[in-house]
Parts: C-alpha cells; structure tokens; sequence
C-alpha cells in the first residue's frame, strides 16, 4: 500500500515537534490562554503566527527559526485530543492530503524562494 501525503505530512511533524518540543508548549500556552479569556473558537493559524513573532524575536536571526503552515492543523488537532473538553474550539476541515499520495519530495524552504529586490520606483502605496 502506498502512502497518503497526510501520512507523509504527519511523519515530518512527527519529526518536528521531536525537535522543536517548545512549539507545542507555546501553542498549548497561548491556546489556554484564549479559552481562559473567554475565547470559544480561534484561528489556529493566529496562533502559529504568534509563535513565530515571539520565536523570532527571541532567536535574532531570520535564518534560526521555521514553521511550516502544513503543521496548522496537526497542531489544532493534536490540541482537542490532548484536552477533549476544549473539542471544537479550533474548526477543522476534511484532510485532502488522505485522498492524495505522498510526494515525496523535500520540504521547500527559504532556499528555494529567491529574494528579489525591486527598486523604489517598481514599488506601488497603498
């Protein structure tokens, strides 16, 4: 049997919370604090948002620090098993990635997204 991409996306964020254990303390953190402040649902990308600015902002380098977005859901879901009495405060959709094989490719990183400059008069105000 081959493998979906949620199998596979799964296994890197295996991976990655085995690495990167503070990202799952923050989340819970910053999660249990918007239901104690009254929240009854919220954005699970906020969230990660959240955790990158307070990441970066600790680490000083643009370089030091990712997050990938494919981990959004896994986290929200992860967090409504570990705390059932807070199930359905992020709202989760069907996976398509179940429906779909695996890639196995590499994860895309900065590296492959290059910086362009663009030169003042390029530029447009909002």
């Amino acid at each position: 049997m081959s493998q979906s991409r949620e199998q596979q996306i799964r296994e890197q964020v295996r991976t990655y919370h085995r690495d990167h254990p503070e990202v799952w303390e923050l989340f819970k953190s910053f999660t249990l604090k918007l239901i104690q402040s009254g929240r009854k649902h919220y954005s699970a990308n906020a969230i990660f948002e959240r955790i990158r600015w307070e990441k970066d902002l600790g680490n000083g380098s643009e370089a030091a620090f990712k997050l990938n977005n494919n981990y959004r859901a896994f986290y929200a879901r992860r967090f409504m098993a570990s705390f059932p009495q807070h199930e359905g405060f992020f709202r989760t959709r069907a996976q398509p990635s179940t429906q779909q094989d695996a890639t196995y490719t590499n994860e895309l990183g900065p590296q492959d997204y290059p910086i362009v400059e663009t030169r003042r008069s390029q530029r447009t105000a909002i």
